[in-house]
């Protein structure tokens, strides 16, 4: 009896040793904890998804409550809502982040990327991915093998089974960024949300040449620079054979998309474009021109003369008056053909030569000149 007694003082004072020093060891390495870090922990949605870039809610709101402002720490799951609601706890401003949402940079569907060889193993995309280059030609698209889908939580993002490629539910997807990271062949992106939903961006991740990539995929990005020469914001850039539009930069103005010639640019949830008019452009009209009238009984005048004359004795008078002007102005002609000729002779007897007759050749272009104006007041006479 005594025995027992003995060991049960020995194992309480023991005990009570050990629990002095454990309380002595905890005080002297206690770390403190910031209450609020408790108190945002309870706000955020619990997810432990990861999106917000650090390991879980836990590790989110330690990192809210030692920052000395919100700015650039976003829950994706939470949105807004959550991260207002956590700046009132800790008594610092709202900076509200733009919302993203995952994209699928791929739209090589059945019909514009044919099979080329057929995979039968682990339905995975990462171990595809290490084992062959896909059932394609496009090395670089999607497999459609579902490990975005898997590692989702929120249920955001199927297979199609009639396209053979991911797409995302916008309504659903938090831009928590598990697909992004689950995708062996990096085409899934974050991408802002944009005005309305609204966004533009490069469907193709084939960084193959031009026409490698064009013979894999009728939609691929050929690299031709032509939305880089059309963008006014230098939001595009041409890398690895590949169009990239910088989130940051681009306007949604779309001037690049209609000049793609393989439709790789995608606009989502734009209005249809204003198709524009076609004006049919009518030749301008000509001005009529004035109708001549010609005076038949002066032309039959001069052509039949005194047949006319002997017939119409009005026709006659008529006749003789017109033979006038035409006698001045033959008169005319031959006093200036004498003059020329005068002209050239006594040019010879003088032993005057000029070079290839110049100033005979312009004197006789006065003369002509002349004749011609007198010809006309003649005529008009």
């Amino acid at each position: 009896m005594n025995l027992i007694l003995i060991a049960l003082i020995t194992l309480g004072v023991i005990g009570a040793i050990g629990a002095v020093i454990l309380y002595l060891v905890a005080q002297k390495f206690y770390v403190y904890e910031d209450p609020r870090i408790a108190q945002v922990d309870e706000i955020l949605p619990q997810a432990n998804c990861g999106g917000c870039g650090y390991p879980g809610c836990k590790g989110f709101a330690d990192a809210c409550v030692k920052a000395s402002t919100l700015e650039g720490l976003n829950c994706p799951v939470g949105g807004a809502e959550v991260m207002s609601q956590v700046a009132t706890v800790l008594g610092q401003e709202v900076i509200t982040a733009e919302p993203k949402i995952a994209v699928v940079r791929c739209q090589g569907t059945c019909d514009v990327r044919p099979s080329t060889s057929l995979y039968d193993g682990a339905k995975s995309c990462a171990v595809a991915a290490n084992t062959f280059s896909g059932e394609t030609g496009c090395s670089f698209g999607c497999i459609g093998l579902g490990d975005c889908v898997v590692s989702c939580d929120f249920d955001a993002i199927h297979i199609n089974p009639k396209t053979g490629i991911a797409e995302v539910d916008e309504d659903k997807c938090t831009a928590c960024g598990a697909c992004v990271k689950a995708c062996p062949k990096f085409i899934i992106e974050l991408r802002k949300k944009g005005k309305s939903n609204r966004r533009i961006y490069v469907s193709c991740a084939n960084k193959d040449k031009g026409a490698i990539a064009r013979k894999a995929c009728t939609t691929a990005c050929i690299a031709c620079t032509k939305c880089q020469k059309e963008c006014p914001f230098d939001a595009i850039t041409i890398e690895n054979n590949l169009a990239y539009i910088d989130n940051d930069k681009c306007k949604s103005c779309r001037k690049c998309e209609p000049v793609c010639p393989t439709g790789a640019i995608v606009a989502v949830n734009f209005p249809p474009r204003k198709e524009k008019p076609i004006v049919n452009e009518s030749p301008k009209p000509v001005a009529p021109k004035p109708e001549t009238t010609l005076d038949t009984t002066k032309i039959n005048s001069d052509i039949k003369g005194p047949e006319i004359a002997q017939q119409n004795p009005k026709a006659s008078d008529i006749s003789n008056n017109e033979t006038q002007p035409q006698q001045k102005l033959d008169r005319i002609i031959k006093s200036e053909s004498i003059v020329v000729e005068s002209l050239s002779g006594k040019m010879k007897n003088e032993g005057t030569i000029l070079p290839e007759n110049e100033e005979a050749k312009k004197k006789g272009i006065a003369v002509q000149t002349s004749l011609f104006e007198e010809e006309e007041m003649i005529v008009s006479k």
